[in-house]
């Protein structure tokens, strides 16, 4: 029996699909004016695992994580940078595939971008406004009014008074309460025209929170399984997520909520704003992707995850020795075909069409870990348990056990003398080398960026370029 901790009710509750056999999950993802840091690493490896999971349980999962690739802070940087919105969000989301394909991250069966869902937005503020919870301040901007809303506050516990007394003061405002947030912003005559819609209200732009609302409620229905993202997330953005919809739509939005903890350098929280973050790609030049991802795997995705070398040396150290019992005994399994990186099927023989074959004791003990809030921390210690048996009585059969469990979590899939020998698989290479000739182009070094291409070619990798990012093929 699946149990997973809900943020909402804040306890674990079993997980039963609002269709039997069916999950629909919402996370939130990537707002693409810069480079992905580690943070967003562990959303995006975490709810791979999450969906990982669901499909190896048995069930059939629609798998939605979105793109904001409209915000302040994305015609901010555009207007720095001199180019437009479009070029910009594009390379930025070209940069996150790259790196969610080098941390073996699968793709989600949907990645909505929030310019494509408008009309839609635009929908769902026109019935907040017929419900009496929408209403066109003097300034122009459309805002939701918190107090009409029954029920504010009950994802993150915060009550109308504790909000109140601790609201920022604002210089300028047309709301009508200071709680009220902006659903439409007008058209500023300073922004570019490709941020500007029409709409009953005016030109303008949709605020931050309902662009979830639309995308979520156009591919998973108005009422769905799971909802999840950063910690940071949870209020305002879940929090106003909630009141619009369920003022829309006049029913429950989200059975379970889920959200990941922080990573920390020093006791603080990860992000740009405090200057303190790592991206992907830096931390991907010292690290092989797979220690990565063991190391944002082997902590519970609700605890606070610490970042520093000591800690993905010792992760380094960790996959180490679950590759030399590897090692000790012939290659149980072919390895995934060309291409696919840690691919989240096939998930190896004790893992089917029916969910996880648990006739071994590992098996049913990884199960019971995952089964408790996908608790990683405890099935990889299953992992350890396992490889010492095969340590000390090698087999094929234990180390193809060993390799189908840690297939689960997109692990151990690689040639074992090769990890250990300290070199990237060909796919985590090929995907550096793509990382790097795209931030040569982007420097307008075409030299360096040609002479990638070249090495490549002459290794028999051809790359061809186009709208959707940079893609290989083997000749």
């Amino acid at each position: 029996m699946l149990k997973i901790y809900n943020t909402l009710t804040r306890d674990k509750q079993e997980f039963i699909p609002i269709v039997p056999n069916t999950v629909r999950m919402y996370v939130c993802g990537m707002t693409v004016y810069d480079y992905c840091h580690l943070g967003h690493a562990r959303v995006m490896v975490v709810f791979d695992m999450v969906y990982r999971w669901f499909k190896a349980s048995g069930y059939d999962i629609t798998y939605v994580r979105n793109i904001t690739d409209i915000d302040d802070k994305i015609i901010k940087r555009a207007a720095e940078k001199g180019e437009s919105i479009h070029q910009l969000t594009q390379r930025f989301i070209d940069a996150m595939h790259e790196d969610a394909d080098a941390l073996g991250i699968a793709r989600p069966d949907y990645e909505p971008r929030a310019t494509q869902y408008v009309p839609e937005m635009l929908e769902i503020i026109a019935k907040l406004e017929a419900n009496g919870l929408a209403y066109k301040a003097a300034d122009g901007d459309v805002n939701f009014a918190v107090r009409k809303f029954e029920g504010y506050g009950k994802l993150s516990g915060k009550s109308l008074e504790d909000l109140r007394a601790g609201e920022r003061v604002e210089v300028v405002s047309d709301k009508h309460d200071p709680l009220d947030f902006v659903l439409w912003k007008h058209a500023r005559d300073e922004e570019a025209e490709e941020v500007k819609w029409d709409s009953k209200w005016g030109r303008g732009r949709p605020g931050w929170h309902i662009e979830c609302s639309a995308m979520a409620s156009s591919l998973l229905g108005d009422h769905f399984d799971i909802h999840g993202g950063g910690a940071d997330l949870q209020f305002p953005h879940h929090e106003n997520e909630i009141a619009q919809s369920e003022g829309a739509h006049q029913c429950r939005f989200v059975n379970y909520w889920m959200h990941n903890g922080f990573v920390r350098v020093d006791n603080e929280k990860m992000s740009k704003s405090l200057g303190n973050f790592f991206t992907i790609r830096e931390v991907l030049k010292q690290y092989d992707p797979e220690v990565v991802r063991f190391f944002i795997l082997r902590a519970h995705y609700r605890s606070p995850l610490n970042y520093s070398d000591a800690h993905l040396n010792d992760a380094k150290k960790a996959l180490d020795r679950l590759y030399t019992a590897l090692k000790s005994v012939p290659s149980p399994l072919a390895p995934l075909p060309e291409g696919e990186g840690f691919s989240p099927s096939p998930l190896g023989r004790r893992v089917g069409d029916e969910g996880l074959n648990c006739t071994s004791p590992y098996a049913a003990r990884f199960k019971a870990a995952m089964d408790d809030d996908f608790n990683t921390a405890e099935a990889i210690a299953v992992l350890f348990d396992l490889a010492n048996e095969v340590n000390r009585r090698p087999s094929m059969e234990s180390a193809a056990e060993l390799k189908d469990l840690g297939a689960v979590l997109g692990l151990l899939q690689r040639d074992p003398q090769e990890f250990l020998q300290g070199g990237n698989s060909d796919d985590a290479m090929i995907a550096a080398q793509i990382i790097a000739r795209n931030e040569a182009k982007q420097a307008r070094n075409y030299a360096e960026a040609d002479r990638i291409r070249k090495e490549l070619l002459a290794a028999g990798i051809v790359l061809e370029d186009s709208a959707a990012g940079t893609h290989w093929r083997r000749v």
